[in-house]
C-alpha cells in the first residue's frame, strides 16, 4: 500500500553522524558555469528554453543508493545488503534486481552516481535539493521552512499561468522545502491531495461550487466568498505576511473555467492498459496524472512519495512495496514521454535528499548518509544510457566527477531555459543569487 504522507525519524544529529567513525566530506569545488559549455552528441537538437518542463519525483526520506542504482555486490554482506543484481541494457551496469524494469530501459536516462553534500537531517537535506541552497541554520525532521525559493516557485515566477493551468503543482502534498519564500506566495504549488487511484477521484478546485454552477453567485463578493471555500494551499511559514488574494482568486477563475484543466484531471479517460503499465497504485497514477498536466502546461510538477527513511526492515519495505512502485511508474512515464514525442521537452528527475549508510544497522535498516547518492534524469536532452560519475568500491563516497546540490540546481535550471545565476531582491531587500556558484553537470549535455 502506498504511504506517500509517511512521516520520517526524528533524526540523526551532526554528532551520530560524526560518531559513525568515517572520514568528513571532502570539499567541492565549483567551477564557473562559463567554463562548461554543452558539447554536441546524441542530443544536439535539443535546446534549453521555457517550452522544457520537469516532473520530479521526489523520494521523501532518503533513498537508498545500495538497494536502486548503485549495487555493491562485491562488498561484504553488512555492506551490499540482501538483494542481487539485474544487467541493464548498458554493457557492465548493473541496478538493484527489484528495478528491472528500469534497467532494460536504462538507455533512455543518465544516473548520477556522484552528487553528495554534507546535511544528513531531513531538513536541510530536503531544503538543499528543493531549493539548490543550504539552509542558513540546522534544520531537523519535523520543520516546513524555506530559506531559499524552491525550484518549481521559480519555474512559476518565471512563466506565470498557461492555458488558465497554474505554472507548479505538487501531487499529493507539498514538499518541507516546496514553497516560494520571497517570490510570494502565489507561486507556492496548486496541490492536488486526492487520489487519482480512487475510483471518486475528482479535484475540488477545478468543479465550481454549487453557488456559481447554479448561477446564484451573482456578485464579485458572492464569487470571491465560494472561491474561497475552495481549498488553496499557501506556506505561511517564513512568508511575507502582506498576502495579495486577488492574485488567487484569478486563479482560482481561470483554473475552473479552463478546459484544458477539466481534461487534464479526467484520468478515466486514460487507455485502461496504460494506466495498468504504470500500476493501479496512487503512486503510479498519481505520475500518470503528472504526464497529463505537463502535456496541457504545466511547467512543473512535483510528485511526492513519502516513507523512504528506512531505519529498520528496509529489504522487505523496498521489496514488497517502494521499489515495485517506482519501477512500474517511473519506467511507463519515461516511455509514455518518448511514444507521445513529449520526453525532449520534458525534464524527469528521480531522488530524494540523500543516500543511506553504508553498513546495515541492527535493526535491518540503513541510516542518513549525504556522501553519496543516486539521481535518475531523463528528457530535455539528458543522453541516455549515462553513467554519471562513481562511488568508491564501496559505496561510502562519490569519487569520480564529484556534484554538489549547486550543480544540480545549475543544469535542471539551464535545461528550462532560466539563468541559475540571475539576481533576486529577497524579502529584505537584499540581492540574492538564484544558485550560489553551481557548474553544469557536463555529461547531461553531451
Amino acid at each position: 500500500m502506498n504511504a506517500p504522507f509517511s512521516r520520517n525519524c526524528n533524526g540523526v544529529g551532526r554528532r551520530d553522524f560524526l560518531q559513525l567513525g568515517l572520514p568528513a566530506l571532502t570539499g567541492l569545488g565549483m567551477m564557473p558555469l562559463t567554463q562548461l559549455q554543452a558539447k554536441p552528441g546524441r542530443s544536439a537538437g535539443f535546446q534549453p528554453g521555457d517550452n522544457v518542463n520537469c516532473i520530479l519525483i521526489w523520494l521523501d526520506g532518503g533513498p537508498s543508493h545500495y538497494e536502486t542504482f548503485d549495487p555493491k555486490p562485491d562488498a561484504p554482506k553488512e555492506i551490499r545488503g540482501e538483494f542481487g543484481t539485474t544487467p541493464t541494457s548498458i554493457p557492465g551496469v548493473h541496478f538493484s534486481e527489484h528495478v528491472p524494469k528500469l534497467a532494460k530501459m536504462a538507455d533512455k536516462f543518465s544516473v548520477v552516481r556522484s552528487i553528495c553534500h554534507n546535511d544528513p537531517n531531513h531538513g536541510g537535506g530536503n531544503h538543499y535539493l528543493m531549493t539548490g541552497r543550504p539552509t542558513p541554520v540546522p534544520v531537523n525532521c519535523g520543520a516546513r521552512v524555506t530559506f531559499h525559493p524552491s525550484f518549481g516557485s521559480v519555474v512559476s515566477h518565471h512563466r506565470g499561468l498557461r492555458h488558465g493551468m497554474p505554472a507548479y503543482m505538487s501531487l499529493p502534498q507539498q514538499s518541507r522545502s516546496g514553497g516560494p519564500y520571497f517570490l510570494g506566495a502565489e507561486h507556492s504549488p496548486f496541490v492536488i491531495s486526492s487520489d487519482p487511484n480512487s475510483s471518486s477521484f475528482r479535484v475540488r478546485d477545478v468543479v465550481l461550487p454549487k453557488e456559481i454552477s447554479e448561477g446564484r453567485a451573482s456578485t464579485r463578493r458572492q464569487l470571491r466568498q465560494s472561491l474561497d471555500r475552495m481549498k488553496r494551499y499557501a506556506d505561511k511559514v517564513m512568508e511575507d505576511p502582506t498576502i495579495d488574494f486577488d492574485n488567487f482568486y484569478a486563479q482560482g477563475i481561470d483554473l475552473i473555467g479552463s478546459p484544458k484543466a477539466q481534461e487534464a484531471f479526467d484520468i478515466s479517460s486514460e487507455d485502461a492498459e496504460l494506466r495498468d503499465r504504470y500500476g493501479r497504485t496512487s503512486m503510479g497514477q498519481r505520475m500518470l496524472l503528472a504526464r497529463r498536466l505537463v502535456e496541457v502546461g504545466v511547467s512543473f510538477v512535483t510528485v511526492y512519495y513519502g516513507g523512504w527513511d528506512h531505519h529498520e526492515k528496509i529489504f522487505p519495505k523496498l521489496k514488497d512495496n517502494h521499489l515495485p512502485q517506482i519501477d512500474d511508474g517511473v519506467s511507463a512515464l519515461i516511455a509514455d514521454l518518448e511514444d507521445r514525442g513529449m520526453l525532449e521537452t520534458t525534464l524527469v528527475l528521480l531522488l530524494g535528499e540523500f543516500g543511506r549508510t553504508p553498513k546495515i544497522n541492527n535493526r535491518a535498516g540503513r541510516d542518513h548518509w549525504p556522501n553519496a547518492m543516486s539521481v535518475l534524469m531523463a528528457g530535455a536532452g539528458v543522453p541516455g544510457g549515462t553513467i554519471v560519475g562513481a562511488t568508491d568500491s564501496k559505496g561510502y563516497y562519490a569519487s569520480e566527477n564529484v556534484y554538489s546540490p549547486e550543480d544540480f540546481a545549475a543544469t535542471l535550471y539551464t535545461k528550462m531555459g532560466i539563468d541559475p545565476h540571475r539576481m533576486y531582491s529577497n524579502h529584505v531587500g537584499r540581492p540574492t543569487q538564484l544558485v550560489n556558484g553551481g557548474r553544469l553537470i557536463k555529461e547531461l549535455f553531451m
